[in-house]
């Protein structure tokens, strides 16, 4: 499967992170580690909500659609 998951950091929620990956726990973890250098100065992240896909193709274009206008005011009012 391959997920594409969305943080919250902890020290400054107004912070967000949208990402694909194929072990959400994994990467959580490598976020709050500081392995991330995006993440790591706003680190401890939680885990909001992820979205479980089979196909990454489909994975990346859900990832591709978050990060743009219409899909920031779709998470914006269904899962953030």
């Amino acid at each position: 499967m391959h997920y594409v998951y969305l943080l919250r950091s902890d020290s400054d929620p107004a912070q967000r992170y949208v990402v694909l990956t194929d072990d959400v726990h994994a990467r959580l973890a490598s976020h709050n580690s500081g392995a991330n250098p995006h993440t790591a100065k706003f680190s401890p992240w939680h885990l909001v909500t992820y979205v479980a896909l089979e196909s990454r193709e489909k994975a990346a274009k859900l990832e591709r659609y978050l990060k743009q206008g219409s899909g920031h005011a779709f998470a914006n009012r269904h899962l953030w």
